[in-house]
């Protein structure tokens, strides 16, 4: 049996000072985009990947506004390229029925380990995963099509992606926040 330690994906700083100027330039929009990011990091942190969001309708729309940003400023950009094909792992999200495993988990002896979306853009397909640890895994096999630069059609849209992290808001409303997997992970 082997034991996975993965780095706290929560350790943020808290962004700096916010600098208004009329005139946008592309570092200028950059400089946005990363302050935002940080600021969605710093209030996902201590929300049970959304299970306070959800008792917390302030806090729900604190993040909402902030995501609304991220993809105010990343508006245009490609995010249905291969960097999309990843395995990611979920920090906070509003949808009603991974959260619903999760919190229920221990009713059945276990716990919710990594929630993950696995995505291969070449490959038309996404994964999603539910771990518990030790062995037990939920897995839904599904197939994904690139619609336009930021729509893939597996009802959801990436609204904000970089190196690392994944922003995402589906047709029915619901967020979805990830980070890049330290792992890859396989059927």
């Amino acid at each position: 049996m082997a034991t996975l330690l993965l780095p706290n994906p929560f350790a943020t700083k808290l962004p700096g000072p916010r600098y208004s100027h009329p005139r946008f330039t592309c570092s200028s929009v950059t400089a946005q985009s990363r302050s935002a990011r940080e600021h969605l990091l710093a209030l996902i942190a201590d929300q049970d990947r959304g299970l306070r969001t959800q008792s917390d309708p302030a806090k729900r729309a604190a993040i909402v506004e902030t995501i609304d940003a991220m993809a105010a400023a990343r508006r245009g950009s490609v995010t249905t390229g291969d960097a999309l094909s990843a395995t990611w792992r979920l920090l906070w999200t509003t949808e009603k029925e991974q959260l619903f495993i999760i919190e229920k988990a221990p009713l059945f002896g276990t716990r919710a380990g990594d929630v993950l979306q696995v995505i291969d853009v070449r490959e038309r397909t996404l994964n999603n995963v539910i771990t518990f640890p030790p062995d037990g895994v939920f897995f839904v096999r599904s197939g994904i099509e690139v619609a336009s630069p930021q729509r893939v059609n597996f009802r959801f849209d990436t609204v904000y992606l970089d190196d690392d992290l994944r922003v995402v808001k589906d047709i029915r409303g619901d967020y979805l926040v990830v980070d890049r997997a330290t792992y890859s992970w396989k059927e």
